[in-house]
């Protein structure tokens, strides 16, 4: 009962955190791409830096920007905030029921390092509240004024903690986080920083004096960041499906690369958005990945001895069969886990491609190796996949 009632309460926040996730980024991308065609009007209006045309849904629209601020504030003025906020509150809320609520499970591996759960759950809260402080005073510093510095740093640090926490938490933990803090940093933006900095300068309109424009431009700023973290957070989120990523011994690196893939493309985007022709972001981006594609190529078990089915069957009795079976034993289990099995050869060989991912390519399962599978173990398992998962 108390499974089926999280499984039900998990799927409820995921489905809210991508509908949340998809109204924020899509504002997002959207009003990127606005301040990236804004262009100068034919006839100038003073205070205004442009405005756009646009057609959809058999409608034309004409958007303005102002430099600043309106003469004047309309009765209604919308707010771009609750996707963030919702977001965040969703994902935060998953991360607690499908991560922390068994932690010794999904967070800690003790074959990477030998962490209690409780252990686990405060060092990723606080690498969530350590992040975005580290994150916050570096904007707040001289280096926040200086792009291409502040980037390099930013990219520096962020790839430095991945390697960390890969070291400390099993891989998939270890990315989630990584996705986890991304999300934070640019929910934190909006919350302590976007939104406070415009109703300044709304409140200052409603008294009658000028905005300040520094309020803004920091605003401007943070949202900027925003949209370059936004593609390097949609890969983690769909990460957990691709596990020749972060199974791999290099993850952290290929994480970092692929952020960067994604960092790049945005960028060609918003270059291209400002009538800026470049050739070769977009192939460099293509290059990575081509590249990592390489680096991710599997095992070879050519030269590995012929492997007898009795060995395989021996190995999931005495590491998998605790929770895959139809009557489990371990504790927690009233059903196997997803509905797999090892109770018989079929159902053994039905599952030798999930087996050779989930066990020797990403070394994911068994859940915090609590079974204690020995690397030769996994190396017998993948032979015998790539000989055919032979059951005779």
């Amino acid at each position: 009962m108390f499974d089926n009632l999280t499984d039900w309460i998990e799927l409820t926040l995921r489905w809210v955190h991508i509908v949340t996730g998809a109204a924020w980024i899509g504002t997002s991308f959207y009003f990127n791409w606005l301040n990236n065609h804004i262009r100068p009007m034919e006839v100038p209006e003073e205070g205004v830096a442009g405005d756009l045309w646009s057609v959809h849904g058999g409608h034309f629209y004409r958007v303005v920007k102002y430099r600043v601020a309106p003469p004047k504030l309309p009765k209604i003025l919308h707010w771009f905030k609750w996707e963030a906020y919702f977001t965040w509150i969703s994902g935060f809320s998953l991360l607690g029921v499908a991560y922390y609520l068994h932690a010794d499970t999904m967070v800690v591996d003790r074959g990477v390092y030998p962490l209690e759960g409780w252990q686990a759950v405060a060092i990723g809260v606080s690498v969530l509240a350590g992040g975005w402080l580290t994150y916050h005073f570096l904007c707040k510093s001289p280096l926040g004024k200086k792009p291409v510095p502040f980037a390099i740093l930013g990219f520096v640090l962020m790839t430095a903690l991945a390697y960390g926490l890969v070291h400390l938490f099993g891989s998939r933990a270890a990315y989630i986080h990584m996705g986890a803090l991304i999300g934070t940093i640019m929910a934190a933006n909006v919350f302590f920083v976007i939104i406070p900095n415009q109703r300044v300068m709304v409140d200052a309109m409603t008294r009658g004096e000028e905005p300040e424009a520094a309020k803004g431009l920091e605003a401007a700023q943070r949202s900027l960041h925003n949209n370059y973290f936004t593609l390097p957070v949609l890969f983690i989120m769909v990460s957990n499906h691709y596990p020749m990523t972060y199974g791999h011994k290099w993850n952290w690196a290929i994480l970092a690369g692929i952020s960067l893939a994604g960092a790049l493309t945005r960028h060609w985007f918003n270059l291209r958005g400002q009538g800026r022709k470049n050739a070769y972001l977009l192939p460099i981006a293509a290059a990575g990945m081509v590249a990592m594609a390489f680096v991710t190529m599997p095992k070879s078990y050519d030269d590995h001895r012929p492997v007898e089915f009795a060995e395989v069957r021996a190995i999931l009795e005495a590491r998998c069969v605790q929770c895959h079976s139809a009557t489990p034993t371990f504790e927690g289990f009233a059903t196997a886990p997803k509905g797999v099995m090892f109770d018989t050869p079929q159902q053994i060989a039905s599952m030798a491609q999930r087996i050779n991912t989930q066990v020797v390519v990403t070394r994911v399962m068994p859940l915090g190796n609590l079974t204690h599978i020995t690397e030769e173990e996994r190396d017998v398992l993948g032979a015998w996949f790539h000989q055919g998962a032979p059951t005779e």
